[in-house]
């Protein structure tokens, strides 16, 4: 018989850029798959939802405030998108350990899965089997890939020189490991957006756009035709529901069935109860125009609209619930586990603070509280405005919300603000008169005056658009001549009460921004 032939040694790894890719593969094919085994189930969470909600809940509030001020509407992006990364290096440095070592880079993959199932674990409401189930699906998959790519092809080499046949040429191997790690990124990725499509986000979206919002027994007056100005690059009136603003703590909006969700009211009441989907929408519901803002929206920032929200009046569900004499503080409780927590006298007493099911005329969006949410006119979100609400608690007020022990103040009232929207910041406009507009908005107190001024020149009063009530922010106007040059402009409202906002500058945290917005721009000549 004649003797094999020598060859190159067998090498199909032909260096750390292909192990990488191969860790690669392998990291996201466990985790797309993991994500696909969740979307599956009804039970199961998402390892990648879980891990980020959990760094939501630990992180400190400084990153908080650094996330938001940074990424703003992105935030919630920024950080699956961040997860993600760190999830492709972690697989790419391990796959790069499996090079030599199998066993320690297959122990990374299961503490990987470990950190990621108590992650999730840590949230409210998750299934501790499905958590367990996912997790070990993921790190099979992720391992079994592992295998594949790297013991395999040498248990192939061992078992070829044992028949004494001619190994595959190295250049072929070489080409199918990288064929194969490839194809473990390409799977992991289908299998993820599988996930995501079985989770069944869509569905609720075709639920919620099936749904018809009754008839409000008071709704919320026409707007006259002077309360929307039509200036080019003024907010409008009622901001769309697409563009409004959203900052939360859920990483991914909460896919919430109607059929099987209930809203509990309960704590210091003496008759608790609970009610369903069905059973909110039959309720008496007004309509009311009412603007919301964020207490991390800087001076002259866009974390603040205004909606025509419709929903059932708090101080019903409390009056039909009893709330007893040292209740001092309602509790809204979501289903991602966030609270935020008010007086409850100003639950009572606030005409439209409401649980909200419908939002510039449609069922709330999925991203803005679907099914029900609490909308209570002159607060910071922060302390009132609980999305995908399962709970209405009536507590002491020794109990704090979510974001009170991370720094922000026990009390949140939204102040008197300004806001310039034309001229565009930075901006180089035409000499001669130049159109200054923007909003302004003091809920429940309302806004009487609008003032700006140009350089340190006079303040001259801006034309305000008509009201449509103190809970709504309203529009504001003035033409001035502008020579060319680089000008500052400066704005400052009045509320009804005659209070003006400050010139002080302060920060977001802990209570609410504050000094008066500024836009430069260049006047060409």
């Amino acid at each position: 018989m004649d003797e094999p032939e020598p060859s190159t040694p067998y090498n199909p790894r032909p260096g750390r850029a292909s192990d990488a890719l191969a860790g690669l593969g392998a990291a996201a094919a466990g985790l797309g798959v993991a994500e696909l085994a969740a979307g599956a189930s009804e039970s199961a969470p998402s390892l990648l939802i879980g891990v980020g909600d959990a760094v939501i809940d630990i992180a400190p509030g400084w990153v908080d405030r650094t996330a938001i001020d940074l990424f703003g509407h992105d935030d919630k992006t920024a950080l699956i998108v961040g997860t993600l990364i760190i999830a492709a290096v972690i697989g790419a440095l391990l796959g790069v350990v499996a090079r030599r070592r199998f066993l320690p880079a297959t122990c990374g993959y299961v503490a990987f899965a470990v950190i990621g199932t108590g992650a999730t674990l840590s949230q409210p409401g998750t299934s501790t089997i499905g958590a367990v189930v996912v997790g070990a699906i993921g790190t099979l998959v992720s391992v079994g890939v592992l295998w594949y790519l790297f013991e395999a092809p040498t248990r192939d080499r061992a078992d070829a020189t044992a028949r004494q046949v001619r190994p595959a040429p190295a250049a072929s191997t070489r080409r199918a490991f990288l064929i194969s790690a490839g194809g473990a990124l390409v799977i992991g990725a289908l299998a993820g957006l599988g996930g995501w499509i079985l989770s069944g986000r869509e569905r609720v979206d075709d639920i919620r756009r099936a749904i018809r919002l009754p008839r409000p027994i008071r709704r919320a007056r026409a707007a006259p035709a002077g309360a929307d100005l039509g200036i080019p690059g003024l907010t409008p009136l009622y901001v769309p529901n697409g563009d409004f603003y959203r900052i939360d703590t859920a990483l991914i909006p909460p896919a919430i069935d109607p059929d099987g969700w209930h809203l509990e009211v309960r704590g210091d009441v003496d008759r608790p109860f609970s009610l369903t989907y069905t059973e909110l929408m039959a309720l008496p519901q007004i309509e009311a125009d009412i603007t919301l803002a964020c207490v991390s929206n800087e001076v002259g920032g866009d974390l603040v609209g205004n909606a025509r929200w419709q929903g059932v009046r708090l101080r019903d569900l409390l009056d039909r619930a009893g709330v007893r004499t040292r209740a001092e503080q309602v509790i809204g409780h979501s289903s991602d586990g966030f609270t935020a927590g008010f007086p409850a006298e100003l639950a009572r007493t606030t005409e439209h603070a409401m649980v909200a099911v419908g939002m510039n005329g449609v069922p709330l969006p999925v991203e803005h509280g679907f099914p029900a949410r609490l909308v209570v006119p002159g607060l910071y979100g922060y302390v009132s405005a609980t999305k995908w609400l399962t709970a209405i608690e009536l507590t002491g007020w020794d109990t704090d919300g979510y974001w009170i022990p991370r720094g922000w103040a026990k009390r949140g009232p939204i102040k008197t603000e300004a806001r310039i929207d034309v001229p565009r910041a930075g901006s180089t406009i035409g000499a001669g008169e130049a159109v200054i507009a923007g909003v302004a908005w003091a809920p429940t107190r309302g806004i009487e005056r609008v003032e700006v001024r140009v350089d340190d020149g006079p303040w001259q009063d801006a034309t305000l658009a008509d009201a449509l009530g103190v809970d709504c922010w309203r529009q504001w106007h003035a033409v001035h001549e502008l020579a060319p040059g680089t000008h500052t402009i400066t704005a400052r409202a009045t509320d009804g009460t005659g209070a003006t906002q400050t010139a002080t500058p302060e920060p977001p945290a802990p209570d609410g921004a504050s000094g008066y917005p500024e836009r430069q721009v260049t006047v060409s000549g």
